[in-house]
């Protein structure tokens, strides 16, 4: 069964405080307009098609259902009762007529407010809005309220968001994907014209603009490049041996509990080598890591680095370790992406012995162990080294084409994976899909628009300049493509001698993006080649212009393992940076974005409950109007790397101070566990998060209502292969990292391919080394491929060796 057809409980927080609240819940949001936008709002006026006059049928799958005008009105003589007798899968709605004459007119930016009566006998309908661009036509928007059953008439109200610019019209209506009826009356819609304060700058011009850095005076005590952002607002920072081969010789493994409130660590015990490891929080917040370190390449470059098959939990209460059992594969670099049910899905990486593993492996929430491989659907595929694996709303995977190291997969370098068919579709349009090592992938604010931002990269193999693209895929159309995006703005780059202005087509690899509480993205950090020439550029991406603005530039180095990630306040945290002599940056840098210089704050004043379930309205309280309200799930990133990371928008229904917030019915759009819950002013100033709790498979199994599932992405027209031949794994260079181990320790990284600008002579290379600060490198064996050691000593780049050219 795909994840995607779970069943899904349903409790309302509201149900708990109407004691408290008294007749308060019973009030209908009041809009700062009494004009009705809806043309025949009861279903008055006779139409075609046995349809009320701009009412039309709509929906899909295999279903069986009818349409019909009942005389069981609320007001008036008529109503529209739409019900499902049989279905499979799919929805049936009576939908506003998708015209110029029936469809209300909208403004780009505003927010209207949406009511309507109903009975049900459903537990699983929604309010679903379509919306119209005079250039792609009509396309769906997004699902916003989950309607509880009723046996009696009730009103239902919500908020939209923001309408997107180049919107015009919108038609909404109600969506029944669940056995039953449901049976509506008296549709409005009014604009909300909350007048919007003017911002108050807080800061200099210039950080109002573009945000502000702050370099922290305490530093990392460890070489971390995993970091995880925890469900009491501290941050887990993994190391293990750091990248260090002589922390590795000792047994000296590490991690680090961050907490921002005090600006202090403390170290733990670490039980095993978690250096590019994989990791995720599972539904209950604890931290599942997997795999890691098994041993770093041996000296003369003929084994490469190896995966272990260890699996450990953190838990943040007590903050220690516990051992799993093991999984089936070594896994050094694995995807991990957690599942719409809070089983999680690992795919790539290196075994044992150093060749690529083949193995999909699937961690049981229910029975918190790894599945035996037999019991795990597999393809035999290679995905690679830490593969963006991005969970869509119908439970299928879309690899991106973010990986780390090297070519990409054969193919287009992008494809939708189905667990439940065992199939992989090739996805196109992915620009150089052979220099996309080392960029990075999210899925766009907010979750429910299904939209996946890949952006930069370059190859270790041939280290080549990193490049500027970006590309935008858009998983709602039936066949999806990417398509070019904006180009990475350009910053200043370090090239040895100094910081100079990025030239042509110059962009970064190992960037970091955060998705903000105000629905834009931060890209920021990275390097213009392999663990080399750091780049100092942060910018803004706006998913709704598909725009980049330039901010202010983290001033420390964040090239090869880096991390960004949201702090419960609304910062940016930033550490690492892990050049190819060896080095590490300890610093550790916070971003304060503009949003957070605008003036005073809204206040998140009560929260009725933390405990949240699919399909819940949710009650806040709130100092101030707002405009949005939105779940994050916090970070658990690496190496560029978060297929995890997703803002879920929660539509509002607003009486005054206090705001009902409606939750998705879909798992698959916000993956049970832990979240940040934000609220966001017109200014786009979010408030302190408060953290949720967005119940897992108890909650799933608690009833038999059902998410609300589109069909999106089912016209794929690429190339599709189901399981191959069952092979043990797939072989891959020792020289992988794209380190030439024959000279220096393992945690130096000498390129196997110099860049550009670099001649293939001795003495441009040990110019180069020099400059990178690489040191004395002692030559491995008694091989030379690099030509550094011309005198034969044993060291490369000495003076003889230089002299001899």
């Amino acid at each position: 069964m795909r994840p995607s057809r779970l069943r899904s409980g349903r409790r309302t927080a509201l149900l708990a405080v109407i004691g408290l609240t008294g007749g308060l819940l019973l009030t209908s949001p009041q809009s700062a307009s009494a004009a009705n936008l809806i043309k025949n709002p009861g279903f008055e006026t006779a139409g075609t098609d046995d349809m009320p006059y701009c009412w039309k049928k709509s929906g899909w799958g295999d279903n069986d259902f009818t349409f019909e005008t009942v005389a069981d009105a609320h007001s008036g003589s008529k109503a529209m009762k739409v019900s499902l007798t049989r279905r499979v899968d799919g929805d049936r709605k009576a939908l506003i007529t998708e015209s110029a004459d029936c469809a209300p007119v909208v403004t780009p930016g505003k927010q209207y407010d949406l009511g309507l009566w109903y009975k049900s006998t459903t537990p699983d309908t929604s309010v679903t809005l379509f919306r119209h661009d005079p250039t792609a036509g009509w396309q769906y928007w997004t699902d916003l309220k989950t309607l509880e059953m009723a046996g009696s008439w009730t009103e239902a109200t919500v908020r939209t968001p923001e309408v997107p610019a180049g919107t015009d019209r919108i038609a909404w209506g109600v969506s029944v994907y669940g056995t039953g009826s449901v049976t509506t009356d008296d549709y409005t819609m009014d604009q909300v014209a909350d007048p919007v304060p003017d911002p108050v700058c807080t800061g200099t011009a210039e950080e109002c603009a573009n945000g502000r850095w702050d370099v922290l005076p305490t530093k990392n005590p460890v070489r971390s490049m995993h970091s995880v952002v925890l469900h009491n607002g501290k941050v887990l920072l993994i190391a293990g041996s750091g990248n260090d081969p002589e922390k590795f010789a000792a047994g000296t493994f590490t991690s680090a509990v961050y907490d921002p409130q005090n600006g202090t660590y403390k170290q733990i015990p670490t039980p095993k080598d978690m250096f590019c490891s994989g990791h995720v929080q599972l539904d209950d917040g604890r931290v599942l890591v997997m795999s890691g370190n098994k041993g770093y390449p041996s000296a003369d470059g003929t084994i490469g680095y190896q995966g272990y098959k260890d699996s450990y939990i953190f838990d943040p209460v007590t903050e220690t370790y516990s051992k799993t059992n093991d999984m089936n594969d070594g896994h050094w670099y694995p995807s991990a992406t957690i599942l719409g049910n809070g089983d999680v899905i690992s795919f790539g990486g290196l075994k044992e012995d150093s060749t690529g593993s083949v193995a999909a492996e699937l961690w049981s929430d229910a029975e918190q162990k790894w599945l035996e491989l037999w019991k795990v659907n597999q393809t035999w595929s290679y995905w690679g080294l830490y593969p963006s694996m991005i969970l869509m709303q119908d439970g299928r995977l879309f690899y991106s084409g973010s990986h780390v190291f090297g070519n990409n997969i054969p193919g287009t370098g992008s494809a939708i994976y189905d667990y439940d068919a065992n199939t992989i579709t090739q996805v196109p349009g992915l620009q150089n899909k052979d220099e996309r090592d080392q960029s990075a992938s999210v899925l766009l604010p907010p979750a429910q628009d299904q939209k996946v931002l890949t952006i930069g990269g370059g190859n270790i193999d041939s280290n080549p300049d990193a490049n500027r693209l970006t590309d935008v895929i858009d998983l709602k159309q039936p066949n999806p493509s990417y398509v070019a995006g904006p180009p990475i703005p350009q910053g200043q780059v370090d090239l040895g001698a100094g910081k100079v202005p990025q030239t042509g087509g110059q962009g970064k690899m190992y960037p970091s993006v955060v998705l903000l509480p105000d629905g834009k993205v931060l890209e920021t950090g990275g390097a213009l080649h392999n663990r080399a020439n750091p780049v100092y550029e942060t910018s803004l991406y706006d998913p709704a212009t598909n725009t980049f603005d330039p901010v202010a530039p983290d001033p420390e180095e964040r090239g090869y393992h880096s991390s960004a990630f949201l702090l419960p306040d609304g910062r940016v945290m930033t550490t690492g940076d892990n050049p190819g002599n060896g080095t590490w940056n300890h610093d550790v840098s916070v971003y304060t974005p503009p949003y957070l210089l605008k003036g005073e704050r809204p206040t998140i004043t009560s929260l009725i409950d933390t405990e949240w379930t699919y399909g819940d309205t949710q009650r806040i309280t709130v100092d101030r109007p707002i405009a949005k309200a939105e779940l994050i799930r916090p970070a658990a990133v690496t190496h560029s790397s978060d297929p995890n990371q997703r803002f879920v928008d929660l539509p509002l229904s607003v009486d005054g101070n206090n705001v009902d917030l409606n939750v998705t019915s879909n798992p698959n759009l916000a993956p049970p566990g832990w979240y940040m819950l934000f609220a966001v002013d017109a200014n786009g100033v979010p408030s302190v998060a408060k953290w949720v709790h967005l119940q897992g498979p108890q909650a799933l199994g608690a009833t038999d209502s059902s998410a609300h599932v589109h069909d999106f992405a089912d016209s794929l027209k690429g190339k599709v292969t189901g399981p191959g031949k069952k092979r043990t794994s797939q072989k891959v260079s020792p020289t992988v990292s794209g380190c030439d181990r024959h000279y220096g320790s393992a945690n130096v990284c000498v390129p196997t391919d110099f860049p550009p600008t670099v001649k293939a002579t001795t003495k441009s290379r040990c110019d180069w080394l020099k400059k990178n600060d690489y040191g004395r490198l002692k030559v491995n064996g008694k091989d030379d491929p690099l030509r550094l050691d011309r005198n034969k000593d044993g060291i490369a780049c000495g003076k003889g060796d230089v002299s001899k050219r």
